[in-house]
């Protein structure tokens, strides 16, 4: 589990061959009404099968052959000049004379046929409009066909006269996004090194006051004589401070030293209330892209997540959103939207294809996960409080290298101290070293990691029913969670 710190043109109808003059007329002669063309058709492309860039199927296009339309005979005195014209080879020859009326007919031989005009160019326009268009190339092909035999048409469709008219529906993901984005601005933190190390993160506005709600990990670097600056979609930058971190959550609250009038928190959601296919939208500035927004849904709950800053220090536990919505390194501490644009969700950590936790620089593979924005609200208000997080605890130290059978309360503590601390809440509940404690408030605990997740999703105070495992018999107790300040 990583966290982020952060072909061808084609040719034009060539023109047809030039045709030799058609014999003159008189005037005296009829004219025979001419046959009009018939259009060229170009078939539809099959909505199954649209074609394009992949190789699936092209539309399927049909030359229907050009009739010309039939010259006017000429009359009977016409007749020598008409043999002459044909000797002198002139084009098209004309018909054989015809006779007067009541003489004998003889058997007129058919006109040869006009040259036809070449319709390659045609073809291939109709061809190209399919492969751009998709499922409507056969339609715009048709209307090529009929109306663009003269070279000049345009089968470019105009989406209206009036595009400032437009307006996006309230809920849609580009009206959501327009309406979070001023709300949320990209950090840069730099350490106080010679070095100047530092990262890329995201945070949003938590308050009028100007507190910015981000992740730890974000601003560790710079926590300790560092700069950090957080800069708003509108381009405009301000210097910040650290008003309070929280390791363990991976929470922080920053303040701009100089905010301005009008800031604009983002409503701030109800995570219990979330369902597994629920919309979620992403905001944040991945690989320092500011201003970047993805969707996706919600697709998990309870998720227990581990996670380090990649410096050495403690982990972070969180009972996690998961999200499929596209989260990089430069989202973390980004807000996690519903459909209604409320946070839900602050933007963390990313599951790496090395199947690790920690610090990594990996892409997303579609495994995003956020804190529940109830528990980054209860923590956000601790920090600016009194600048220090508090957490709850049952008082037992347990086993965090083992999963898959529960937690297991250790036989000893850290330093040799006692597992189980004297007349703490685990004490009082009746737990002791070698429980493996298999469910907590109603979820099932497979795991250390796992346990503490679920514990700092409630409150100090909170009474929250146990069930154990010892010497392979199950039984239930209930603890009343006691309480830590700092993260030391």
């Amino acid at each position: 589990m990583s966290t982020e710190n952060e072909g061808k043109a084609v040719p034009g109808d060539p023109a047809a061959p030039s045709a030799p003059p058609t014999p003159p007329v008189p005037p005296s002669a009829p004219s025979a009404p001419a046959r009009a063309p018939e259009p060229t058709a170009a078939h539809p492309a099959d909505p199954a099968h649209p074609a394009d860039a992949s190789g699936r199927e092209a539309p399927e296009t049909r030359e229907i052959p050009t009739v010309q339309p039939t010259h006017a005979a000429p009359e009977p005195h016409h007749a020598a000049h008409a043999a002459h014209a044909d000797v002198a080879g002139g084009w098209p020859p004309p018909p054989p004379t015809v006779p007067s009326w009541g003489a004998q007919h003889a058997p007129v031989p058919p006109a040869p046929a006009a040259p036809r005009r070449r319709t390659g160019g045609l073809v291939a326009a109709v061809l190209v409009a399919a492969l751009v268009a998709g499922g409507i190339g056969g339609g715009i092909g048709y209307w090529a066909a009929e109306r663009g035999d003269d070279g000049i048409g345009s089968t470019t469709v105009s989406s209206g006269d009036s595009p400032a008219s437009f307006k996006r529906d309230p809920g849609t993901v580009a009206a959501v996004a327009a309406k979070a984005l001023p709300s949320v601005g990209t950090i840069q933190a730099k350490s106080g090194g010679s070095q100047g190390e530092g990262g890329t993160g995201t945070g949003f506005v938590y308050d009028q006051e100007g507190h910015i709600v981000t992740n730890n990990h974000v601003v560790a670097s710079a926590a300790d004589g560092g700069t950090l600056s957080v800069t708003f979609s509108d381009g405009k930058s301000y210097d910040a401070e650290v008003v309070g971190r929280a390791e363990g959550y991976d929470v922080a609250v920053l303040k701009l030293t100089n905010a301005p009038k009008g800031l604009k928190p983002l409503p701030l959601g109800d995570s219990d209330k979330v369902a597994v296919g629920d919309s979620t939208i992403a905001i944040g500035a991945p690989f320092g892209l500011s201003n970047t927004v993805t969707t996706g849904i919600i697709s998990a709950k309870n998720r227990p997540v581990a996670s380090g800053d990649g410096s050495g220090g403690s982990n972070s536990y969180m009972s996690a959103l998961q999200t499929d919505a596209s989260i990089n390194p430069g989202n973390s501490g980004g807000p996690l939207l519903d459909a209604s644009g409320a946070v839900i969700g602050i933007n963390s950590a990313i599951q790496s294809t090395s199947g690790g936790f920690g610090q990594s620089q990996a892409g997303s593979i579609g495994l995003g996960f956020a804190i529940p924005v109830n528990q980054a609200k209860n923590v956000a208000q601790q920090l600016i409080k009194s600048g220090k997080p508090v957490y709850p605890v049952i008082g037992a130290t347990v086993n965090m290298n083992d999963k898959g059978e529960g937690a297991e309360i250790a036989a000893r503590g850290t330093g040799g101290t006692p597992s189980v601390t004297p007349n703490g809440p685990a004490a009082k509940a009746g737990l002791k070293p070698g429980d493996v404690i298999t469910g907590f408030g109603g979820h099932q605990i497979d795991s250390g990691p796992t346990l503490i997740s679920e514990i700092w999703t409630h409150k100090p105070g909170d009474s929250v029913e146990i069930t154990y495992e010892r010497d392979g018999k199950s039984a239930t107790t209930t603890v009343v969670l006691g309480e830590r300040t700092g993260d030391s």
